[in-house]
């Protein structure tokens, strides 16, 4: 346990370092067991309880309540078991992404999610999040490569929540438990499924005078009936920032580029990779690149993968998006966000999961000057709203934590927030895991959508509802 000055404050908050609150205690359990004693004497004083992973989370997930104990899982570290004959893994929340397919790899397995910290970031917190990665057009969000999760509940009960089959009996309870941010339980440990590697897999770079052809691009692709591996995009600034960074070979004249990986046989990889090409240059590509080799492809990701660290280097700080939209909406959205940039004065650098249509605009700005962080948070808001507007959704993979809860208003009218209420009662009547993340209360609302009616733009008809 932690208690003193010197040790809380490391934790005072997760990647999205804008927001920071120091627990009241923090508790590094190393078994099963701990956890559940831990939780059953939260339960019975009534004390709130926030878990953490890595840390790693960028919506503010993790941050600590004031007078709660704050449970960190980073000692259940342990990859329990592999099971090549089954095409699964068995592992402890603690487990960083990218050990998996570390461990997997002699059996000629790996597991398919890579968000861009998997060097650094755990399995539970994907779990919570529902994270994605730049591989997960083809292969699916980190649900869709689950078999089974354990949770402890705030009364200190263990579930387990799915199976080793690819289905289970009863509610899919295992889909709820994703993505809920420690709100319903606290995962114990994960069966995840482990897919072969492909034999091989290669990509293409190409480079835009337009971002929004860029973007046009990406849908012409997916119109095309080809299925990527991975379709990512980035626009100048990112460009600069990365290839200043790491040192990928990226065009940083090129307005935007376009990174497009095809994996699988020999034989279809050479024939989906000329489809790509041509596809490239028929949407406008000035230029289009092939990896040459494994080192090359690898230097193309490193690029795209070291993005958001890039651009911590050209900006005291950045504050990251995270919404979801229909493809055919890339281009206006582009243009909206520039709009936003040009009003505001701040500065944006976009990195997309474009193929799936998860947007990641990094606001720059600068938390030393007085109000820069409020207009930060104005613009992010904006463009998450815009995300709703155009069908979409604000968050593709990093959760909504605390950064993103008024939008929810947008997202959800108060008879849906008022299920997400009660399904978070049925696990958690007495609210005391996650306090005060991702779900807004009704007053909440109520006083987002006085806003909008005050600044004369009511954007969503429903608040009139309040």
């Amino acid at each position: 346990m932690l208690s003193s000055d010197e040790e809380l404050k490391p934790y005072e908050c997760d990647g999205l370092a804008a927001y920071r609150v120091v627990p009241l205690l923090v508790v590094l359990p190393g078994s099963v067991e701990e956890v559940q004693a831990v939780l059953r004497i939260c339960h019975a004083e009534g004390v709130a309880v926030v878990a953490r992973g890595a840390g790693t989370g960028l919506s503010g997930g993790a941050l600590p309540h004031e007078d709660g104990i704050l449970l960190s899982l980073a000692r259940l570290n342990r990859i329990l078991a592999i099971d090549p004959d089954n095409g699964c893994a068995r592992v402890q929340p603690g487990v960083r992404n990218l050990a998996i397919s570390e461990a997997a790899r002699p059996h000629g397995l790996y597991y398919a999610p890579d968000p861009s910290s998997q060097i650094a970031c755990t399995i539970g917190g994907n779990v919570a999040e529902n994270a994605g990665g730049v591989h997960c057009l083809k292969y699916g969000l980190t649900v869709n490569n689950l078999l089974a999760v354990e949770i402890v509940t705030i009364e200190g009960d263990r579930l387990t929540l799915g199976g080793g089959g690819l289905d289970g009996p009863g509610y899919d309870l295992l889909a709820l438990i994703t993505g809920s941010e420690g709100m319903l339980g606290i995962v114990v440990e994960v069966t995840v499924k482990l897919l072969p590697i492909p034999q091989r897999a290669q990509v293409a770079l190409a480079a835009f005078d337009d971002v929004e052809a860029a973007g046009q691009a990406v849908a012409d692709i997916i119109a095309a009936g080809i299925l990527p591996a991975g379709l990512e995009m980035m626009d100048n600034p990112s460009i600069r920032a990365a290839e200043d960074f790491v040192h990928a070979g990226y065009p940083t004249q090129a307005a935007a580029i376009l990174l497009c990986e095809v994996d699988g046989g020999n034989e279809e990889v050479s024939e989906d990779i000329a489809r790509v090409r041509q596809r490239l240059l028929d949407s406008g590509a000035s230029e289009v690149r092939t990896a040459s080799d494994d080192a090359e492809r690898a230097r193309f990701w490193a690029g795209r993968k070291a993005a958001f660290p890039a651009v911590g280097r050209i900006s005291p700080d950045y504050y990251c998006m995270d919404g979801t939209i229909p493809r055919k909406h890339l281009p206006h959205v582009l243009r909206e966000i520039a709009r936003y940039s040009k009003e505001s004065g701040l500065r944006v650098a976009n990195v997309f999961h474009a193929g799936d249509g998860n947007l990641h605009p990094l606001i720059l700005y600068d938390a030393n000057n007085p109000g820069e962080l409020e207009q930060a948070e104005e613009v992010g808001g904006r463009i998450l709203e815009l995300c709703v507007e155009v069908g979409g959704t604000i968050t593709g993979e990093h959760g909504v934590g605390l950064e993103k809860i008024n939008q929810m208003c947008a997202q959800f009218p108060p008879e849906e927030l008022q299920v997400f209420h009660d399904v978070k009662a049925a696990f958690d009547a007495q609210g005391l895991l996650n306090p005060g993340k991702a779900i807004p209360t009704l007053n909440r609302c109520a006083e987002f959508g006085a806003m909008h009616v005050k600044a004369g733009d009511l954007r969503f008809p429903h608040l009139e509802r309040f």
